[in-house]
């Protein structure tokens, strides 16, 4: 998409909020849905993307303006489904599947993930229990209900960028940890690239895994900064 504006401005909105304005324009969602956004903060980093465009409008440039365009346009309309499907992680819970062996493996596992697992049963009151392998272990009614609590609890912005980490990461308790900031976004790489980075250590990095891992870092990266500004 070429670029056919110049000057790119923040303005409050008409009834609260804050919109960013592409010159005259009121900038909108894809679905064509007024963008209000609920913070300066996210305001002023979505409209930094536009004016870092060049001669072309790259989207894939823009995660702070896809994140806000997935709220608007797919988390708000569709909330319940998007909930439930965040929700639907805390049953097959990275952290919960252990490797057998090798040993050095599954002892990395339990002390990089069991701290978290031991961290979502205190915040959230939902103890998940673990396994070896990856046959499917049912988890408490309970416990995953206690976490759809959590999410619950979240407003359609903040459920934005949770799905997009739990999405990112193959983690419920992973997602609600960069939430709460009990995990940076580094970490959150790290624990959800544990098994990965393990094989990496054995065998090596091809690019083609190199550019997945590049790309899954950019993202929880960015997942985080819109989580942060929407709480400045």
């Amino acid at each position: 998409m070429k670029r056919i504006y110049k000057a790119v401005a923040v303005v409050p909105g008409p009834h609260g909020g804050w919109q960013v304005q592409l010159d005259a324009r009121i900038l909108k969602s894809p679905a064509k849905a007024d963008l209000v956004l609920p913070t300066e903060a996210l305001a002023r980093a979505v409209a930094a993307e536009w004016d870092a465009q060049g001669d072309t409008v790259v989207p894939e440039s823009m995660p702070m303006m896809q994140l806000a365009s997935t709220c608007v346009d797919r988390v708000g309309p569709q909330r319940a489904t998007i909930l439930d499907g965040a929700a639907a992680y805390g049953g097959t819970d990275l952290l919960c599947y252990r490797a057998a062996e090798p040993a050095k493996l599954a002892e990395r596992q339990a002390r990089a993930w069991q701290p978290l697992l031991d961290w979502a049963a205190l915040r959230y009151d939902a103890l998940l229990q673990t396994t070896t392998g990856i046959m499917h272990r049912a988890q408490d009614p309970v416990a995953l209900n206690a976490l759809k609590r959590a999410l619950e609890a979240l407003d359609d912005w903040q459920l934005t960028g949770v799905q997009n980490a739990v999405a990112l990461t193959g983690s419920l308790v992973l997602g609600l940890a960069l939430f709460e900031g009990r995990i940076d976004a580094d970490q959150a790489f790290d624990l959800a690239e544990l098994d990965e980075s393990f094989q990496i250590e054995q065998w090596g990095e091809d690019d083609e895994a190199r550019a997945r891992r590049t790309s899954l870092k950019a993202d929880l990266a960015a997942s985080l900064r819109y989580l942060e500004f929407l709480k400045a």
